[in-house]
């Protein structure tokens, strides 16, 4: 497999790359084909890149022979129309090597790497974690840094000195409410650094300091919408794009109002793209915030008959 260049991935990695969940049938298998559908939709409402097996993918839930068919069946799918960067982290340093050379064996674009969780190492051993990562592999890097989901915030220092000694780390999806942090990481790491945000309602603010896009939950439910933002911003619509940012807001805030990626879930069953399963521990939110998010799509004309709950 051609890896893509670091050149090429500066280019192509850009607006909504969608971080897709993982369907599960209702004896807990992986729904396959229902993947492949989700993905279809995905190229075809607009979507700029596909992710799987990142935190939406609910990667702790799966096994590592899961997380590798799931990026396969991605791969496959996708067919090049996209960039595919899969999420290739854990808190087990020998597992994220294994699964990011795997990602690169099936012919991923990049791979986007966490910060592991749980572990909270200190940032000379997150240093030398994902310095050993990047050169255990030709692909281009995305590192994930989520403090609100591993306990550990990378600094933006560290994650400098990653960019200068790493070529193939060209980016990071900052899903970090911090915002002079994520401000800064441009300062440091220079304006062709590939800034993502994870955080929804930063995804348009980080365009506007130069971010490259955004890695976004809420695509899973509204593709077009969420790719919209970005493509508005890039043809020099800015009043279209901030429109678009608040007319968003309330899906984003309905959203994350439990543990993602159950409410998408949810979201998800009730417009009949999958059937609304997740592994324990993790389960679907109460009945009472299910009720809200149908009344949430049902505003933006996603779901027009009522739905049984």
């Amino acid at each position: 497999m051609m890896v893509m260049s670091i050149e090429e991935a500066k280019v192509k990695f850009k607006g909504s790359i969608a971080p897709i969940i993982t369907p599960f049938k209702e004896n807990d298998e992986i729904d396959y084909k229902a993947l492949e559908q989700l993905i279809e939709w995905h190229i075809a409402e607009g979507s700029h890149g596909i992710s799987v097996t990142g935190t939406t993918g609910e990667p702790s839930s799966l096994t590592v022979e899961e997380r590798v068919k799931v990026m396969e069946t991605a791969i496959k799918t996708v067919a090049g129309r996209v960039p595919v960067i899969p999420g290739t982290g854990s808190t087990n340093h020998a597992e994220t090597l294994y699964l990011t050379k795997r990602a690169e064996e099936l012919g991923a674009d990049g791979a986007m790497v966490i910060v592991p969780y749980y572990n909270k190492p200190n940032q000379e051993a997150l240093y030398k974690h994902f310095k050993a990562v990047a050169d255990s592999t030709s692909l281009p890097i995305i590192i994930y840094n989520i403090p609100g989901r591993t306990a550990t915030n990378l600094h933006v220092k560290t994650l400098a000195k990653l960019n200068n000694d790493c070529e193939n780390i060209i980016g990071v999806k900052e899903s970090n409410k911090d915002f002079e942090h994520v401000n800064r990481v441009l300062l440091h790491c220079g304006k062709d650094f590939l800034l993502f945000s994870g955080i929804e309602l930063l995804c348009f603010p980080m365009l506007a300091i130069g971010g490259a896009g955004y890695i976004s939950a809420t695509a899973n439910v509204y593709p077009g919408k969420v790719a919209e933002v970005y493509d508005a911003w890039a043809a020099g619509n800015v009043a279209r794009a901030q429109e678009l940012h608040y007319e968003l807001m309330p899906l984003n805030d309905v959203l994350f109002k439990d543990t993602n990626p159950a409410p998408l879930k949810a979201a998800l069953g009730m417009l009949n793209r999958v059937h609304p399963k997740l592994r324990l521990p993790m389960d679907l939110p109460a009945k009472g915030l299910q009720e809200e998010i149908a009344e949430v799509l049902k505003g933006y004309g996603l779901l027009s008959e009522k739905v049984e709950l």
